[in-house]
């Protein structure tokens, strides 16, 4: 298992274990997507937290949508 590669690149050697460094787009590519996640993760957070911790229930809803519903029922 010599790994090959021919010397190609940036690369470290330690106790016979040749570690390769990724390329310039691959370290980019990489943090751009993480923070992307944490956005996701943290907006996610800010919505659905409350629901998550226990401090509110799922079908109390994130406002007031009466208006919406219920309207069938009246008499006029």
């Amino acid at each position: 298992m010599g790994g090959g590669g021919g010397g190609h690149g940036e690369s470290t050697t330690y106790k016979g274990f040749t570690i390769h460094h990724p390329k310039r787009w691959h370290v980019v590519t990489g943090k751009s997507l993480c923070a992307i996640m944490w956005f996701w993760v943290l907006y996610r957070a800010k919505q659905d937290g409350p629901v998550v911790l226990g401090w509110r229930h799922p079908w109390e809803g994130h406002g007031d949508h009466s208006h919406e519903h219920g309207h069938e029922n009246e008499v006029l």
